[in-house]
């Protein structure tokens, strides 16, 4: 064991892992809300072989067999469909009461802080609905390929779900962001965790037809036709642009699964568009259009929305791909380190034009970095996992990331991107997050420029 395997340290952390039994039954009667803090104990007993820790401190959750040890187990009829322990109950997906409530507009957020690796799970993926969801029959589902002019498409198609899961289909592991993903730092608003700063963000296992396959079953003529709109079934009829170079390299797929199964309703059931590096706006949902055209569609949700307005008043339009961005996602705000000594720091890299090369720590505000452990795989367009040690010694300290992904991109701090891009934008921030630990421990959402 290492010498750093052998300092102690601890992590509280918000807001959720690990319940006890008193909690769960505290949440059930609504007692308890999102901004208090459970414990969680993250290496406390390094420092000697845990039996005998255990007889020194005469600790009865391991000298004794608990009750459940010595009685029968439930039978596997008892929940049909999986669910997680009762002691996670608080690790969910939460809306912001002020984020576009009107209508059946919202957002719910991935808890961040609480999961491992780099795929999501289906009921933590995040939403963003612009007219709520609905859970469609996949039976009366159907897929339209039509062409804005004749000469584009040879044989406009419309594709049941049963036909399009008789094609060949491609498994994929991609990220999805939203563009509104960190929109409100933009402002200087530094809300408290980062399932609120970073949560529109999410990666899966994706399966489904290249949308490539489908145009050339339709015969699509790939020199005259050079952009494609994708249309959704949902009442706000969400449509959006799609360059066809990014259809003819194969990555786009016209997906109907999602981590093994089939995509969940909030997710777009039973069909949805995946363009990966791209924004999650032009991931459509209930898909039911693609048409193929010559040039940009210039609608609602690209003319007007999700665009960035710069210093001298211009718009950036069809800024559509996700810039190589990274975050801290342990410890993170709303944590606390209970007690000086060793942790492991950990987060996500990701970028939308490739895989993730180099991610940087800084634990002075970007002063002195340290280059992280990158944990396999690392995958194209897929979120990547980082880890990096660090002793406390229990003085303040500013916790940064920096990515750099395989184009040589370095992650931006605040100071450098707004004098590119100015202080009026919603959209596409990839700014340098930092997290600010105090001599208590406790770890807040700061700005450093």
């Amino acid at each position: 064991m290492s010498d750093l395997a052998k300092q102690p340290g601890h992590l509280k952390k918000a807001p959720e892992n690990f319940l006890s039994d008193g909690q769960i039954e505290a949440v059930a009667a609504g007692r308890r809300d999102f901004l208090r803090k459970s414990f969680l104990a993250a290496g406390a007993a390094m420092a000697a072989p845990l039996a005998a820790r255990a007889a020194e401190q005469g600790d009865p959750n391991i000298l004794n067999l608990p009750e459940w040890s010595t009685t029968l187990g439930k039978p596997v009829a008892t929940n049909p469909y999986g669910m997680p322990s009762k002691f996670e109950s608080q690790l969910l997906r939460r809306e912001s009461p002020g984020l576009a409530r009107v209508g059946g507009a919202s957002v719910s957020f991935c808890p961040l802080q609480g999961l491992f690796g780099i795929i999501t799970p289906s009921g933590l993926h995040f939403e963003r609905h612009h007219q709520g969801w609905q859970d469609v029959d996949p039976t009366k589902h159907r897929l339209m390929v039509n062409g804005s002019d004749e000469s584009l498409l040879k044989k406009p198609k419309v594709y049941t779900m049963d036909e399009l899961m008789r094609l060949p289909p491609v498994s994929r592991i991609h990220f999805i962001e939203c563009g509104a993903n960190t929109g409100l730092e933009w402002g200087n608003v530094a809300v408290p965790t980062v399932q609120y700063t970073h949560g529109m963000l999410s990666c899966s296992e994706f399966t489904g037809v290249p949308l490539k396959t489908l145009l050339e079953d339709c015969g699509v003529d790939y020199k005259k036709a050079r952009y494609v709109l994708a249309e959704g079934a949902d009442g706000s009829s969400m449509t959006r642009t799609i360059p066809m170079e990014m259809v003819e390299s194969g990555e786009v797929i016209v997906a109907y699964g999602q981590n093994g199964e089939m995509l969940r309703p909030e997710n777009g059931y039973p069909l949805r568009l995946v363009v990966p590096g791209v924004q999650g706006v032009s991931w459509v949902k209930w898909l039911r259009r693609i048409e193929v055209g010559d040039k940009p569609y210039a609608t609602k949700d690209e003319a007007v929305h999700y665009i960035d307005l710069l210093p001298n008043g211009l718009h950036r339009q069809y800024s559509s791909i996700q810039e190589c961005k990274s975050v801290i996602t342990t410890p993170s705000g709303g944590q606390t380190l209970l007690n000086k000594g060793f942790f492991n720091v950990s987060g996500v890299a990701w970028s939308g034009r490739g895989k993730i090369k180099q991610v940087d720590v800084s634990f002075d505000g970007g002063i002195n970095w340290k280059t992280a452990r990158i944990e396999g795989p690392v995958q194209n367009k897929a979120l990547t996992r980082f880890n990096v040690d660090w002793v406390w010694d229990g003085k303040p300290a500013i916790l940064q990331s920096r990515a750099i992904d395989e184009t040589g991109y370095v992650q931006p701090t605040y100071g450098q991107l707004r004098k590119v891009r100015g202080t009026k934008s919603i959209y596409h921030n990839n700014a340098i997050q930092s997290w600010k630990v105090v001599e208590s421990g406790e770890v807040t959402n700061v700005q450093v420029l």
